[in-house]
């Protein structure tokens, strides 16, 4: 008969590592406490002991903190190759898709309409595949004429993209510190778009709006 395997004992680390592997996504301190039977500090302490431990053996993986929890995650480092195990499906976003997702990412809540007018072009095509590539969302409506659909981005966002919560993207540059880099021709474009901009704006004040008393209709 075949010789048992020798039981390995796993240490907390190992148990720590497995739960990581074994759940993919983002899991928060406070799950994994209760998964390990530990404190959330105690388990904090844990993961911060792991992530040491696979930094000091050199390993192909390490834990970021994303989207309000913890993951185990290919280190950057080794990019370059795991990307490789990807060549056969093509999930890439285009650049005018990335583009609509940016404006979603630092606009947000945004209806389709204001999008539009950032972009200077129709984006049913982009937001159809942010959706479904479950990067974006509908948030709610727009307290407007017509309630349009506002979008927002998800947690897939922040796990795809690395980052912890929405308070972590870039700050974007002020208007002046955009205008200094344009030439001519790109200013008067600018100028016609802040121009747009503050047209939208007004028209939105006044739908949004009550109305005046001698507006409103008498009573019956």
């Amino acid at each position: 008969m075949p010789e048992t395997a020798e039981r390995i004992e796993i240490s907390q680390l190992g148990v720590l590592e497995a739960v990581l592997f074994a759940a993919g996504n983002p899991i928060t301190a406070a799950e994994l406490a209760r998964i390990l039977q530990l404190d959330v500090l105690g388990t904090q302490n844990l993961v911060a002991e792991l992530k040491s431990e696979l930094d000091r053996r050199h390993s192909g993986l390490t834990i970021r903190q994303v989207a309000g929890g913890y993951q185990l995650a290919t280190r950057p480092e080794a990019f370059a190759i795991v990307e490789r195990l990807s060549e056969v499906v093509d999930r890439k976003i285009s650049a005018p898709t990335m583009e609509t997702l940016s404006i979603v990412a630092f606009k947000q809540p945004i209806t389709k309409a204001e999008i539009e007018q950032i972009r200077g072009v129709r984006v049913e095509r982009a937001l159809q595949k942010l959706l479904e590539l479950e990067l974006i969302a509908e948030v709610g409506r727009k307290n407007v004429l017509g309630r349009p659909i506002l979008y927002g981005t998800t947690e897939t966002f922040l796990r795809c993209f690395g980052i912890n919560t929405l308070e972590d993207l870039p700050e974007l540059p002020t208007t002046e510190e955009a205008a200094a880099g344009l030439d001519a021709e790109q200013m008067e474009l600018f100028q016609e778009v802040q121009q747009l901009q503050s047209q939208n704006d007004a028209d939105t004040e006044e739908q949004e709006a009550p109305m005046a008393h001698d507006d409103m209709p008498p009573a019956e």
